[in-house]
């Protein structure tokens, strides 16, 4: 083109004033019109870049007037980051006297930018140049076209990658049949599952490649391709499907195959995907058995036990039997649970549980209520007498120790039995007899076993009341302490008290511990209770010394819950610490049946409440069992001889050698003896002959308020008759 403009230019086209300025003058009109019709933009430049000429196009291109453009160089327009390489590649073509032609991005007078094509071709006037034409070509609209194709193209392959990349990366089987149902793809998963690589699968029939069989009955499964091609829909494979790897290897499998359409929509093929569910169907199974079966022990659960319960009570409906539920609660389990931490309750209870299934045919069902909490399902017993049968075994079983760890530990059960149909036509009318029927078994003493009777639910509901009270009072401030002497039998002193709580409740009155203590046991209450009785016997001692009366030391009962509990001790020291009470002034009577629940923890219980300076007396002494060897081991400084031994001491033989037996073994032991329930002079005085050094009972003094045993304190009157 550049060489086109040149021919049509006459030798008089240029006019040479001075080639210093390089001002090249156009006179041409015929020639002016040709090149300002030209859709290309022309630029004429001297021979150092100097515009001297630009046509129509080039001015609508750049957005400039002649005017404007006159005498700038031809690289003004070129955007800066492509100006290196523009130039770089111009001087290259000055150099080799090669053409030039390149493509960059054009900065118009406004700033938009477009994309320009600019080709050069020198101007000669014999061997000498003259300057250089320039033709300038919009190519935004090819770039944008390239650019959108090469974008396609890029997406296309990456698309491409994509979907080859995640076929090979899923976890599930993916293979493509076409319309014959010959094999034409297989991904990374499929090779594995089938046992095929790719290059040997395609163009093999399915059959050959995805061969399937009927897990339960190992006969030749429907191809699923076939039925999504043929129904045009797609098709789940039975639930049983099993695949047979090209080695014999079998897997179960579940998939879907689906039809592959044509732009048209027409049928072209199928593609199957699939995954082994091996592991899926052992993991539903396990959860299965989860969500039936108590983790910590293996035994049924709950929702277990109701699906039996109501199935068992429907066989016996149908055969004229009956069916026993045994409802049973683990005796003072928390007070373990908190001493010895839960690792050792949960193995406890795993012990327990094994020898609760030896005790019962496998007929039967034994079920983790929860908690400490057993149930035992019975089915189709003859007579309820058989039930009773199987609780005097466990009874028995449970008399040896479980040995966890490096301790020994004995548990028993409170039991509590419903017959249906007997208790109740339903298994939760079975549930909730059994359970009301434990609890009077343990407010009975425990460690046995009860049948439901009608009355029960009355007790019940009075527990529940009882229950529901004692938060109130807790909440309410309703209760108050009150103090009975403890005598030195010989000199008649006042030498201490026992602290006994009372319950004044607002309707009733003052309430005995007898009646609402064994509650507050099962609840849980007695913990915060315990705390108040603690806390506020050593508040008023610590006031009764602080007001100058001669104060003595107060002896506070101390629950099985309590000295299990794990922060007791620590609960102790900061009661002794906010009320300021010395600790020789703080006496607690635990029982023998506490003490050896867990000898070797009760002795380093005790140890550190002697090494705190509070004293140990041990309460209703003679009623549990104890071993002597322990009993020297224990740091105690008081045996309480329980009042059912000294009711009778004057006229039953048997109790006043006991009695006696006791008073010498306390000296012999270096303990201090005190006789509980002394309420005759005759009582009295068989202890005196004994040697029995204390004693407290009504003859000396009933429980008196906190005020009444104050005035007990003043010097002159701590002797009494």
């Amino acid at each position: 083109m550049e060489q086109k403009i040149l021919n049509y230019l006459p030798t008089k086209a240029f006019n040479v004033k001075d080639q210093s300025s390089n001002d090249c003058i156009f006179n041409d009109v015929c020639f002016k019109e040709m090149v300002d019709a030209s859709p290309l933009g022309i630029f004429v430049s001297d021979e150092y870049g100097c515009c001297v000429y630009t046509n129509t196009a080039y001015h609508k291109i750049s957005g400039m007037t002649f005017e404007q453009i006159l005498g700038t160089q031809w690289s003004v327009p070129i955007h800066p980051e492509d100006r290196p390489r523009v130039i770089a590649e111009w001087r290259a073509s000055l150099d080799r006297d090669t053409p030039f032609q390149t493509e960059f991005r054009f900065v118009k007078k406004d700033g938009t930018i477009i994309w320009t094509r600019i080709t050069r071709a020198a101007m000669t006037s014999g061997m000498e140049s003259n300057g250089h034409v320039q033709t300038v070509e919009d190519i935004s609209e090819r770039k944008s076209i390239d650019c959108i194709l090469s974008t396609a193209e890029e997406e296309l392959f990456e698309e491409k990658e994509r979907a080859q990349v995640t076929l090979n990366s899923i976890g599930d089987a993916v293979l493509a049949t076409d319309i014959d149902g010959n094999v034409t793809y297989l991904n990374l998963v499929a090779e594995n599952m089938t046992g095929w690589s790719r290059d040997e699968a395609l163009g093999q029939p399915l059959s050959e490649v995805f061969k399937i069989i009927d897990g339960a009955t190992h006969q030749e499964a429907v191809n699923p391709a076939k039925r999504a091609i043929d129904e045009d829909r797609i098709v789940e494979l039975s639930a049983d499907s099993v695949l047979i790897r090209r080695d014999g290897f079998e897997s179960p499998i579940e998939d879907s195959a689906a039809p592959i359409h044509n732009r048209h929509g027409q049928v072209t093929g199928a593609v199957i995907v699939f995954h082994d569910v091996s592991e899926s169907r052992a993991m539903m199974l396990k959860m299965s058995h989860l969500a039936q079966h108590d983790f910590l022990t293996g035994l049924p659960n709950r929702a277990l036990l109701t699906e039996r319960l109501s199935q068992s009570i429907r066989l016996a409906h149908r055969h004229n039997k009956r069916v026993a539920l045994m409802f049973l609660d683990m005796d003072h389990f928390k007070h373990i649970n908190d001493s010895m931490g839960h690792l050792v309750g949960d193995q406890l209870l795993q012990s327990a549980a094994a020898r609760l299934k030896a005790c019962v045919r496998d007929t039967d069902t034994i079920c983790r209520h929860g908690g400490d909490e057993f149930v035992i399902l019975l089915s189709e017993i003859e007579h309820p007498q058989d039930a009773a049968q199987v609780c005097e075994t466990l009874l028995t079983a449970f008399t040896k120790p479980h040995l966890i760890g490096e301790h020994e530990i004995y548990i028993s059960f409170s039991i509590g039995i419903s017959i249906y149909p007997d208790d109740g036509m339903n298994a939760d009318a079975a549930m909730q007899n059994a359970d009301t029927a434990m609890y009077h078994a343990k407010a009975n003493g425990r460690n046995r076993y009860q049948f439901f009777i009608a009355d029960m639910n009355t007790q019940a509901l009075h527990r529940l009341f009882v229950e529901n009270s004692l938060r109130r009072a807790l909440k309410q401030g309703e209760f108050l302490l009150h103090y009975q002497p403890q005598i030195n039998l010989v000199s008649n002193a006042l030498i201490g008290a026992e602290v006994l709580i009372r319950w004044l409740d607002p309707n009733l009155g003052i309430v005995s511990p007898m009646q609402f203590i064994a509650v507050a046991e099962e609840c849980g209450l007695i913990l915060p209770i315990g705390n108040w009785v603690l806390r506020e016997a050593c508040r008023q001692v610590k006031e009764w010394i602080d007001s100058g009366l001669s104060a003595v030391p107060v002896a506070v009962n101390i629950s099985a819950l309590e000295f299990r509990y794990k922060s007791f001790l620590d609960g102790i020291a900061l009661i002794l610490q906010e009320t300021g009470l010395p600790s020789e002034y703080l006496t607690l009577e635990l029982t023998e049946s506490i003490l050896m629940q867990d000898a070797d923890s009760s002795t380093s219980v005790l140890q550190t409440l002697k090494d705190m300076g509070v004293k140990i007396a041990v309460d209703d002494f003679g009623t549990g069992y104890s071993s002597l060897s322990y009993l020297k081991r224990f740091p105690i400084g008081t045996l309480k001889i329980d009042k059912s031994f000294v009711c009778d001491v004057t006229t039953d033989s048997d109790d006043a050698t006991i009695v006696s037996a006791m008073i010498g073994m306390g000296r012999n032991l270096n303990m201090k003896v005190i006789a509980e329930g002394v309420e005759t002079k005759e009582q009295l005085a068989f202890l005196k002959s004994h040697e029995c050094q204390e004693g407290q009972g009504f003859h000396f003094s009933h429980p008196l308020p906190a005020d009444d045993f104050a005035l007990l304190l003043d010097t002159d009157n701590q002797k009494l008759p």
